[in-house]
C-alpha cells in the first residue's frame, strides 16, 4: 500500500464516526460527542489537502474532493453553531461526504495542475479558486437542506414518517436553510463567474469562453437566481424548490467535478 492511498484511507476513515451519529438515536444532540466527532470529520480531510497541495493548487480529482468536503464540513459546523437544528443535517451530509471520500480515494492517483492560467496574476487565480471552492460548498450544504426538505415533505403528504424523517430538521426549518444559503451561493457563484472571466481574459484576451465549465455554471447560476426570484415573489417551496436546488447543485457538480474526471481521468 502507498503512502498516497494510506493517506486518503485515513481521511475517509475520520468521516465514519460523524455518519454514525444518527445511530445514538434519542441520544443524539449537539453535544460534546457531536462537535468532537465533527472535528475528526473535518480534520482528516482538512490536513490531508493541506498535505497534498504543498502550497500549490494541482486541482485533480481527488483534491478538489477533499477540499470541498474540508469547506462544507468547515461551513456545515457554522450552521450548527447559529441555528437552533442545522446540526440534525448531519444523517444526510456525513453520508454523501463518506460518498464523495470513497470517489476521492479511488482516484487519488489522477493529478491534475488545475487549468490555471499562467498569464494571469497568481492573486486573482488564488481568488478564484477560493470562490469556486466555496460556492460549491455553500450550494452542497443547501443542496443537502432541500434534499431533506423533499424527504420530509413527502413523508408528511403520505402520513409514513421514518426514523431518518424524525432525526431531520422539519420542513420549515430545512427550506428556510437551503434558501439562505442558495442566497449567498449566488452571490458567490456570481463573483467566481467574475473571477473567471478575468483569468480567461488574462491568458486568452477573450472575456467569456463557453466551454463545458463555463455553460454549466452560468447554467446553474441562472436556475439559483430563478428559485430565489420565485421565492420572493410567489413563495415558491416544497418540491418544484427542492428540485430546482438540486437540479443546480447538479449542474455545479458537473462543472466542478465532472469536467476534472472526464480531463484527468478518462482523457489522459
Amino acid at each position: 500500500m502507498t503512502q498516497g492511498l494510506l493517506f486518503n484511507l485515513l481521511a475517509l476513515s475520520c468521516l465514519i464516526p460523524a455518519a454514525a451519529l444518527p445511530l445514538r438515536g434519542e441520544k443524539s444532540s449537539r453535544d460534546w460527542v457531536f462537535w468532537m466527532v465533527l472535528a475528526l470529520a473535518w480534520a482528516g480531510p482538512f490536513l490531508w489537502a493541506g498535505y497534498s497541495m504543498s502550497g500549490v493548487w494541482k486541482g485533480g480529482v481527488s483534491l478538489t474532493l477533499w477540499v470541498t468536503i474540508a469547506v462544507s464540513l468547515s461551513l456545515f459546523a457554522v450552521i450548527a453553531g447559529i441555528t437552533r437544528d442545522g446540526w440534525r443535517l448531519t444523517p444526510l451530509l456525513s453520508p454523501y461526504m463518506i460518498i464523495m471520500g470513497i470517489i476521492a480515494t479511488a482516484f487519488w492517483s489522477q493529478g491534475g495542475d488545475g487549468g490555471l492560467a499562467p498569464s494571469a496574476p497568481s492573486g486573482w487565480v488564488g481568488v478564484h479558486i477560493v470562490v469556486s471552492v466555496a460556492t460549491y460548498g455553500l450550494v452542497t450544504v443547501a443542496a443537502v437542506a432541500a434534499l431533506a426538505a423533499f424527504i420530509q415533505e413527502r413523508a408528511l403528504k403520505l402520513k409514513r414518517p421514518t426514523m431518518l424523517t424524525h432525526m431531520l430538521p422539519s420542513v420549515t426549518d430545512c427550506e428556510a436553510l437551503s434558501v439562505r444559503l442558495l442566497m449567498w451561493g449566488e452571490i458567490v457563484l456570481g463573483a467566481g463567474l467574475i473571477t473567471g472571466m478575468g483569468t480567461q481574459f488574462m491568458e486568452t484576451g477573450a472575456v467569456l469562453v463557453f466551454d463545458h465549465k463555463t455553460v454549466l455554471s452560468i447554467g446553474a447560476f441562472a436556475i439559483i437566481g430563478t428559485l430565489l426570484l420565485a421565492h420572493h415573489k410567489t413563495g415558491m417551496r416544497g418540491k418544484k424548490a427542492a428540485r430546482l436546488a438540486l437540479l443546480a447543485y447538479l449542474l455545479l457538480t458537473l462543472g466542478y467535478v465532472g469536467v476534472k474526471l472526464v480531463t484527468d481521468v478518462l482523457m489522459s
